[in-house]
């Protein structure tokens, strides 16, 4: 049937979309970690977490929050620590 075709050509788009947008919801729900600057994208069915934290605690926060929807071999840590001037 024509659904299924396109459930072949444009589950990736999808499932990433949503995949993207639930990790977003994690992260902006947990009062814990300034995820502002960070971005989420995907490479496969690899999350890759980009941007900017303020410490090392933000880091480990949204890598464990993103494991838990993908699986932690599933997330890359790209994020760079930008540490506020004291």
């Amino acid at each position: 049937s024509d659904n299924t075709n396109h459930e072949e050509c444009c589950s990736q788009g999808h499932s990433s979309a949503s995949t993207i947008a639930t990790i977003k919801a994690a992260l902006s729900a947990d009062q814990d970690i300034d995820s502002s600057a960070i971005e989420i994208r995907m490479l496969g069915a690899v999350v890759l977490l980009e941007g900017y934290i303020t410490n090392a605690a933000d880091r480990e926060k949204a890598i464990s929050l993103a494991a838990m929807i993908v699986g932690h071999e599933n997330v890359q840590d790209r994020m760079l620590s930008r540490f506020p001037i004291q």
